[in-house]
């Protein structure tokens, strides 16, 4: 049921027509707690932990509000998103959205990068995720996003654990990726240029 009500938060929240465009200097002065784990202008440094910068804004705002919500769990995450508003999201959203996203680095594997784009061709990541692995809209941006968070991220699709948008169809592919499919993949996208 707690699903169903998160569903229906962040739908009225996403549709609701806003009383004013999203601020995006209130974004960033209230980001400024974000950096302690999400890194200088969104891009992490801290291992597990998923790069925000250009993140699409409608994606971050759902992430926001199903944490929020309860529906998506994470200990240092729950007391941050308690003491946030509506207006608070939607500034969020619009500045992460803004920041240049980060680079993927200098491919160390370029085998295990060409086994990862065959699996991400395989699974049609490009059909959700966008061709340029930008995602767009409600779906997350997965080039240049840390390797270790990707690995984790499809683990805890496959395992069930994670929850909120797009679950179903993430659920449905993560499931049948082996382990080693996981790691190409990952690496892949992590390096994506």
């Amino acid at each position: 049921m707690r699903a169903v009500w998160s569903g229906v938060l962040a739908a009225t929240l996403l549709t609701a027509p806003a009383t004013r465009a999203a601020d995006v200097a209130a974004g960033k002065a209230k980001a400024e707690v974000c950096a302690g784990c999400h890194g200088e202008n969104g891009i992490s440094q801290t291992e597990n932990i998923p790069s925000l910068a250009g993140q699409p804004d409608q994606f971050l705002q759902w992430q926001l509000v199903f944490f929020r919500a309860g529906s998506r769990k994470n200990e240092q995450m729950q007391p941050i998103v308690e003491e946030i508003t509506n207006e608070d999201i939607r500034n969020l959203g619009a500045y992460f959205s803004s920041l240049t996203p980060p680079k993927g680095a200098e491919d160390a594997d370029p085998d295990l990068s060409k086994k990862g784009a065959q699996v991400a061709a395989g699974r049609r990541c490009a059909s959700c995720h966008t061709d340029s692995y930008a995602g767009t809209k409600g779906v997350a941006r997965l080039a240049g996003q840390r390797e270790e968070y990707l690995v984790k991220a499809l683990h805890d699709y496959k395992a069930g654990q994670r929850v909120g948008g797009g679950v179903a169809a993430m659920a449905d592919v993560a499931y049948h990726m082996s382990d080693e499919e996981i790691t190409a993949v990952s690496h892949y996208l992590a390096n994506f240029k």
